[in-house]
């Protein structure tokens, strides 16, 4: 409604008996006050509109299968929300139709934690209850307001809770209790509780204390941070492969800005420019940087791209290195000739897994041929076989012979030059799907001047590919033609030179 619009409004309101005036008024009033209680209620139950992003709901998903998980993610996409959320849960017994994860069924004892207490009002605080300053936000966040029992402050603070009471739908109260890292271990030694959220990364002693907490009720922690220390032990924790008996208990989720999909690609790209290019692995792509000693010291904004649908003329190759203890490392690989420029399409890394789950794995990659290392041609202690004839029993297309360049050899020296002059030209991109070989590539390091041969495996995948790279295919019409022809790379090369 404009001015003018209004003048006239008033004016004919002002030409009615008075109490016509005097009913509207009142119609008016109460309406505004229908309007601001419903609005109230709305804001006071903003855990029923909880919708996560993919990466979200695999944090939430996670934590029916680990014991410890780490949401390592980019500022300011949602990490501490999720955390939030999936406290507010544990506490209210209440869960959504389309929750998966980890679920209570009684009143739970809990804690959560920030580096200080200020920290805490504006994180976790806010995300939980509402604003610190203004108590009548409070209710408004993911805590329910009718779940709100009771409360007590931290004394002296600018409006810091220490714990608080919440409803469990069983008719009993949860207990929280809000601590910080700066308080020191002796602060977390207290409690024995269900569950933990650490909001930003805490000290290792203090972790260690808190995972402690949860033993007596086999209890489940979680994490979400920025990973702006780098490589700390607890990031290594989660973040490295983790010792046999830690593998079944601990995860990590890694969200980046391209994850975020409420964000649209220009926001993306803003929020990524505004930070220095030695920030932007882990404040716009959840990636601790390893420092000193990188084997790819590449910006990752410069490699990473959002996936494209590949042009039927450029080729395609797989690369395979073959693992069982440590993982087997998969990608694939669409080379474009004309540029000569490869890019990385998709990856897969699992250990533990035989040839047939492999193969199953990467059966939606189509009908690639596959690269393999020197091993494939050992034979297998169990059954005798070699790697490569049990994966090509399986299914999967593997090149008859392994691994080399073209003058025969298989440095892998050379083959990591090559990756990296490609890096440095712009000539080996990587789409964002590709989440186990970006995170091999952030940590990839030598140490007194050797290769750190840990969490290389898709690293490795990617290399024998490359070195392959001249055996990649459009189609293989000349592979299904000759296969009873060939048994060595010499003889592909003669029968393309037949076609």
């Amino acid at each position: 409604m404009d001015n003018k619009e209004l003048l006239e409004y008033e004016d004919i309101i002002d030409k009615l008996p008075k109490e016509m005036r005097l009913q509207l008024h009142k119609l008016l009033v109460e309406r505004d006050d229908l309007l601001a209680k419903q609005k109230l209620e709305y804001d006071r139950n903003a855990l029923s509109r909880y919708a996560p992003v993919t990466k979200q709901f695999e944090f939430h998903k996670a934590g029916k299968l680990f014991k410890e998980r780490l949401f390592m993610a980019a500022n300011q996409i949602g990490k501490s929300r999720s955390g939030a959320y999936e406290m507010a849960m544990h506490l209210t017994g209440i869960y959504p139709d389309w929750w998966e994860g980890l679920r209570f069924d009684h009143a739970i004892v809990a804690m959560c934690g920030s580096p200080t207490f200020e920290t805490n009002c504006k994180g976790i605080q806010k995300e939980l209850v509402g604003n610190s300053v203004d108590r009548n936000t409070w209710g408004t966040a993911a805590i329910p307001f009718d779940c709100i029992v009771d409360y007590t402050m931290v004394s002296g603070s600018d409006g810091a809770i220490s714990s608080m009471l919440v409803k469990h739908i069983s008719g009993k109260n949860s207990v929280l209790t809000f601590s910080s890292y700066i308080q020191g271990r002796e602060k977390w030694q207290a409690n024995t509780v269900h569950y933990i959220w650490f909001d930003e990364e805490p000290p290792e002693d203090i972790f260690m204390e808190g995972l402690t907490r949860t033993n007596r009720h086999n209890g489940s922690i979680a994490i979400t941070f920025t990973p702006l220390m780098g490589r700390s032990a607890v990031v290594n924790r989660f973040y490295e492969e983790p010792v046999p008996e830690l593998r079944k208990r601990c995860t990590t989720i890694q969200m980046g800005i391209q994850d975020a999909t409420f964000y649209t690609q220009e926001r993306r790209k803003e929020i990524l420019y505004q930070y220095p290019p030695h920030e932007r692995p882990a404040r716009a792509q959840g990636i601790p940087v390893f420092g000193s000693g990188l084997v790819f010291p590449i910006d990752f904004d410069d490699v990473i791209m959002e996936p494209i649908k590949i042009p039927k003329h450029w080729a395609v190759l797989g690369g395979i290195d073959f693992g069982w203890e440590h993982p087997t490392g998969v990608v694939k690989i669409a080379w474009d000739r004309d540029t000569d420029t490869i890019y990385v399409v998709c990856n897969y890394r699992d250990n533990k897994k035989t040839p047939i789950y492999v193969a199953q794995a990467v059966k939606s990659w189509g009908k690639i041929d596959y690269a393999f290392p020197h091993d494939g041609l050992q034979h297998d202690k169990g059954s005798g076989e070699q790697l490569a004839e049990q994966y090509k029993a399986a299914g999967v297309r593997m090149l008859p012979d392994r691994a080399t360049f073209e003058n025969g050899s298989n440095s892998v020296e050379a083959g990591l030059l090559e990756m990296i002059e490609r890096f440095e030209t712009g000539r080996l991109k990587i789409f964002s799907n590709c989440v186990e070989l970006i995170k091999e590539l952030s940590q990839y390091h030598r140490k007194d001047g050797k290769l750190v041969k840990l969490n290389d495996d898709t690293i490795c995948a990617l290399r024998y590919a490359i070195m392959m790279k001249r055996f990649a295919t459009v189609e293989k019409p000349m592979v299904k033609k000759y296969k009873a022809m060939y048994t060595s790379i010499s003889d592909i090369n003669s029968a393309r030179a037949r076609l």
